[in-house]
């Protein structure tokens, strides 16, 4: 049996739909908070059972009979990551379970000004040492965050932002399809696999045809009307280390993985955003 956690997110969600296409659904089963938001997965005959990070008992006991597990990355920008992650792997570990995998970063790292790239790359630590088999997803940095990142530019026509750099923008769609491949595979991947989109365009190559104009902001000076516009410091400030990581290249690298997975193109810049860019554009897209 495969037990997906977060189930009832965005991406492990979709990952359990991709399941269903491939696996009866006797072989899935969903670990999530509230049960009640799984009863569509429930109605296709797949076990549904109450599990968090908070409970450990309750993950032991969804976990039941499980040989792989995909724990998904807390989504709490104010939690230690690896404390709870660590909830999870113990309760896998008791469980019996076989192989463990976790929805990390491309940019995982020791050290980056973008936290939760150190709490992916503590949490690898922690799998590596748990003695249980594992495979940590570094999915690229996810595209559908650019509809809040770039700004209202497609009322002002600009793109006002911190200096950037390059992103392998990837689909959380593609990221959740290529999970269900790996755990419905017979191929076991080991430790760190890394699923990106194939090009990484920075802000320039997005805004660079449409026409929309790129207007670099002081760090400081973005901050400052982020929180004038309402966002609590913190968050603005939790942004920000998007913008120095991504300068410093920590989200530039890409991988032809995703693509072998998927049996196709990975969906690229262009497609995710409507196909309002250029020829230039979708190739930096891709």
């Amino acid at each position: 049996m495969i037990v997906v956690t977060g189930a009832t997110g965005a991406l492990n969600g979709r990952t359990v739909d991709h399941l269903l296409e491939r696996l009866p659904a006797s072989e899935i089963g969903v670990s999530v908070r509230d049960v009640s938001k799984a009863q569509r997965f429930a109605d296709r005959g797949v076990r549904v059972r109450p599990g968090s990070y908070s409970d450990q008992a309750a993950l032991r006991h969804s976990f039941e009979g499980a040989d792989q597990v995909l724990l998904v990355s807390t989504s709490d920008p104010t939690a230690h990551g690896p404390s709870l992650h660590q909830v999870g792997i113990d309760a896998a570990k008791e469980a019996g379970v076989q192989r463990i995998l976790y929805t990390s970063h491309q940019a995982a790292r020791a050290e980056s000004p973008f936290f939760p790239a150190e709490h992916h790359f503590e949490t690898e630590a922690l799998l590596a040492e748990s003695g249980v088999a594992w495979t940590s997803l570094r999915n690229g940095f996810y595209a559908h965050s650019l509809q809040w990142m770039l700004g209202p530019w497609q009322e002002t026509g600009v793109i006002a932002t911190p200096a950037d750099g390059p992103v392998s923008w990837t689909a959380r769609e593609d990221a959740a399809e290529a999970a269900a491949v790996i755990l419905a595979g017979d191929e076991r991947y080991d430790g760190p696999v890394t699923l990106t989109a194939s090009a990484a365009p920075d802000f320039n190559d997005i805004a660079i045809e449409r026409p929309v104009a790129r207007r670099v902001l002081d760090d400081e000076e973005w901050v400052a009307g982020q929180v004038a516009n309402g966002t609590p410091e913190p968050m603005a400030r939790f942004m920000l280390g998007f913008y120095q990581a991504a300068r410093a290249g920590h989200f530039a690298g890409t991988d032809p993985l995703l693509g072998k997975l998927l049996g196709r193109e990975p969906r690229t810049v262009r497609d995710l955003l409507g196909g309002e860019q250029s020829e230039r554009g979708h190739g930096a897209g891709q």
